[in-house]
Order: C-alpha cells, then structure tokens, then sequence
C-alpha cells in the first residue's frame, strides 16, 4: 500500500514536528534560533525517510512506476 510504511509515517511526523515548532517559535515574537532547529528537523524529514527506505523500511514501487 502506498505510503503506509516505517519510513513514511516518520518522515511524515518529523516534518510535522519541526513545522510546529518553526510555526510556535514566530508567535508572538521571532525567535530565529529555535526558527531554524523546526526548518532542520522539516527538511532532515525527507533525509530520514529515503534513508529508511533504503534501508529496506519502504514500500517498494509497483512496477508501472519504475
């Protein structure tokens, strides 16, 4: 089923987490530091869910999609 693996639910929920955190961090005030650590955590999401995947934690591609 597409999606539905390891490797997907965690790189979903990584990048959900750090743009909470890069949303929270610029109410009321900016604070840049903790600004920047949600944009790594989001953008380490796509890292982490390839590196999964390779891993063997994915959902292999139907072969149309090859």
């Amino acid at each position: 089923m597409h999606g539905s693996s390891p490797a997907a639910w965690t790189a979903v929920i990584m990048a959900l987490v750090g743009i909470t955190i890069g949303g929270v961090a610029l109410i009321p005030n900016p604070n840049w530091v903790l600004f920047i650590i949600g944009t790594v955590i989001a953008l380490a999401a796509g890292l982490v869910g390839l590196v999964m995947s390779a891993a063997g934690m994915g959902v292999d591609r139907a072969p149309e999609h090859d």
